[in-house]
């Protein structure tokens, strides 16, 4: 899904793990030339969950970036089907109307999109296959829905514009959900910050006279 080499990322792994290893001791090897003595169960301890964070942190990051590429596919996928009824009510074929979809923009998602439909041309493959692939791949569900009303354009193409219609309004209304709920996510996160920052204002303000009231007793 990130298009990674697995040789390379795993030599990324393992040199994060050398580092986690490595940085530990070189740093209480300073602090000890500088007279702190640390004990050495804390150290041993830091040192052990230190090289484990190291040694996770790629699997986070690469998880976290196919999350990213998820969304992305999933969010030009709900436009590529809005652009595609456009291109149909505007007189266009099926295969013309993918392909006119697919220039429009030049996002990693749709570039993706538009490598898939014309390596599906040059193979002669019909491009709802190429779609459905091109979702497996990404883990987008969303792909086999719009490749099972493409290949029911097939066969009636009198129906393809009314079904990917409704296609396309059931991507917007997903994708602006996912958008609403990311706010509210957000906002939420947010709120915890401000209650602490409220906290901390009262007890600022109520200290000194709960300092005048201990010390008059």
């Amino acid at each position: 899904m990130c298009e990674r080499d697995a040789a390379r990322f795993l030599a990324e792994k393992f040199t994060s793990l050398l580092l986690g290893l490595a940085v530990p001791p070189l740093l209480g090897a300073a602090l000890t030339m500088t007279g702190l003595e640390l004990p050495a169960l804390s150290s041993a301890l830091a040192w052990a969950v230190f090289a484990v964070v190291t040694w996770v942190a790629p699997d986070l990051a690469l998880r976290d970036e196919a999350r990213k590429r998820r969304e992305s596919m999933r969010h030009a996928l709900a436009g590529f089907a809005d652009l595609v009824v456009v291109s149909l009510a505007g007189g266009a074929g099926v295969t013309g109307a993918l392909t006119d979809a697919s220039g429009t923009s030049g996002s990693w998602a749709m570039t993706r999109i538009r490598h898939a439909l014309r390596a599906a041309a040059l193979n002669r493959r019909p491009p709802w296959t190429a779609l459905g692939e091109l979702g497996e791949r990404y883990d987008v569900p969303e792909f086999a829905e719009l490749s099972a009303s493409l290949r029911l354009a097939g066969s009636d193409g009198a129906r393809v514009r009314g079904s990917l219609a409704a296609k396309a309004r059931s991507l917007r209304t997903q994708h602006l959900a996912e958008l609403d709920a990311d706010a509210q996510s957000a906002t939420e996160r947010m709120s915890l910050p401000v209650v602490l920052l409220f906290a901390g204002f009262l007890l600022l303000l109520g200290y000194p006279a709960l300092s005048l009231v201990l010390s008059g007793l």
